[in-house]
């Protein structure tokens, strides 16, 4: 039998940038679905935000990516054109993406020992949306 579910979820984000882990619900959201053997596909539908799998141990590393991705893309930069002033949140937005594809085995992700996913604020403090795809048997 295949099952295929469609979860939705809220993140409050803290500040402009923000790492928030998330791999607890969504490891909620695959127990509820009872799949197996599948995919889960977490999705973020915001243009300042994004979704990404890094370590989960150390939280200086979602520290470190803040710090490098305000290095690549400044946030003041004179030479935007957009008018809502946001612009570096969009770039990191694209550079990070907006969704990721865990494997499901045996109803759990086959997350690596220090992984987690992490919804990524750009543009906060914000109250953003997550989708999760199971799909599966």
């Amino acid at each position: 039998m295949s099952a295929r579910s469609i979860f939705e979820f809220s993140v409050s984000t803290r500040s402009r940038t923000d790492f928030v882990d998330i791999t607890h619900q969504v490891a909620q959201l695959l127990s509820k679905s009872g799949v197996r053997e599948g995919i889960a596909t977490v999705y973020v539908p915001h243009t300042t935000a994004a979704i990404t799998i890094n370590e989960n141990a150390d939280p200086s590393v979602m520290s470190d990516m803040g710090l490098a991705l305000d290095k690549m893309v400044r946030w003041d930069d004179p030479d935007y054109g957009h008018s809502e002033g946001n612009s570096a949140a969009h770039v990191k937005s694209s550079l990070v993406g907006c969704s990721i594809n865990v494997i499901v085995r045996f109803g759990t992700m086959a997350l690596g020992t220090w992984q987690g996913i992490f919804f990524c604020e750009f543009d906060g403090p914000r109250n953003r949306k997550v989708f999760v795809k199971i799909s599966g048997e």
